[in-house]
């Protein structure tokens, strides 16, 4: 190859940091789709409950229509035009939605037995004579 072949194919400099930061980029991807591949999908769905599953099917095809975006992009067609951008709002939808289920998990209970005996025990409290009188009506009387 000569000097001036080499020279041809250079770009300007302000762009060596992003394409450096790209390059990097998709070899991230390349090892998680590897890591990925090495397992079976339906192996690695056994292990995992329905919500994880979810969002492991989420992820995916979010992931797979991102890149098809970028291929649109580097194709010269605009991905902002194309179907493609509705598929991920989609998909971004039904994210949200998961993440609201997952909130609501996460979120305290409220145990209704407990906050009532609670309440109730705050409130009042008896002395010696209200306690027996209270633990023990008396039967056949009529209160006045």
């Amino acid at each position: 190859m000569s000097e001036d072949d080499n020279n041809s194919e250079e770009y300007p400099t302000e762009i060596h940091d992003y394409l450096a930061a790209f390059e990097k980029s998709l070899g991230s991807v390349d090892e998680m789709l590897k890591t990925m591949m090495s397992v079976s999908r339906s192996e690695l769905l056994q292990k995992l409950d329905p919500l994880e599953q979810a969002k492991l099917d989420l992820v995916s095809v979010y992931t797979l229509n991102s890149m098809f975006w970028v291929y649109l992009a580097t194709q010269g067609i605009n991905p902002k035009e194309h179907p493609v951008k509705q598929e991920l709002e989609r998909i971004r939808t039904y994210m949200n939605k998961v993440k609201e289920i997952t909130d609501k998990k996460k979120a305290s209970r409220l145990d209704k037995g407990a906050a009532s005996r609670f309440v109730k025990n705050a409130l009042w409290e008896p002395n010696a004579e209200n306690e027996r009188s209270s633990k023990t009506p008396a039967k056949g009387k009529k209160r006045q």
